[in-house]
């Protein structure tokens, strides 16, 4: 029988956890792997595409993403202190966050990268994307570093979601 894995609340903005800087990855084991497997299911619950640790209060370098939404399982990455080596061109897509419920902005971010990360048994590999996966890498990445897209966004878009953010925390829907 599959063992029931535990699902994370996501925490929204302005959730302090969410502008720290993850801590480093240090033993690779069953707990690590566990909570992988947490993450992904949390994001799948959340209807997500990607998923950082501190979207989930745990301030930690670990993200998972699947930019097929279960479609295909071999898109399933799980990334422990990952780092962004290269990165080239330019995309201007609309993002949205699930720690920033319907907020969607257009923000640039490069149209492929190469990113360097450890795996759950903290063996060293590397991942290329474009498109929409390049996106979300480095989107969550970002999260493990204290970043949310609406830091990427001019200040006079962003002014208007905070401002779109505090009527809804006073209409008790945040």
């Amino acid at each position: 029988m599959a063992k029931r894995l535990k699902i994370h609340e996501v925490v929204k903005y302005p959730d302090p956890v969410l502008a720290k800087r993850g801590e480093a990855i240090t033993e690779f084991g069953p707990e690590l792997k566990a909570l992988v497997d947490e993450m992904f299911d949390s994001m799948y619950a959340a209807q997500g595409i990607g998923l950082a640790a501190p979207q989930i209060s745990l301030s930690k370098r670990i993200t998972v993403i699947d930019v097929s939404f279960k479609k295909d399982p071999e898109q399933k990455i799980a990334l422990i202190n990952p780092e962004v080596v290269e990165r080239t061109g330019k995309q201007v897509e609309e993002e949205g966050c699930l720690s920033l419920p319907e907020i969607r902005e257009k923000v640039e971010r490069a149209a492929w990268v190469k990113v360097r990360a450890q795996d759950v048994t903290g063996k060293w590999f590397e991942v290329e994307g474009e498109e929409l996966l390049a996106r979300a890498l480095q989107h969550e990445i970002d999260h493990l570093d204290g970043v949310l897209f609406i830091d990427r966004i001019s200040r006079l878009k962003r002014e208007l979601v905070l401002r779109k953010i505090r009527k809804l925390q006073k209409n008790g829907e945040w």
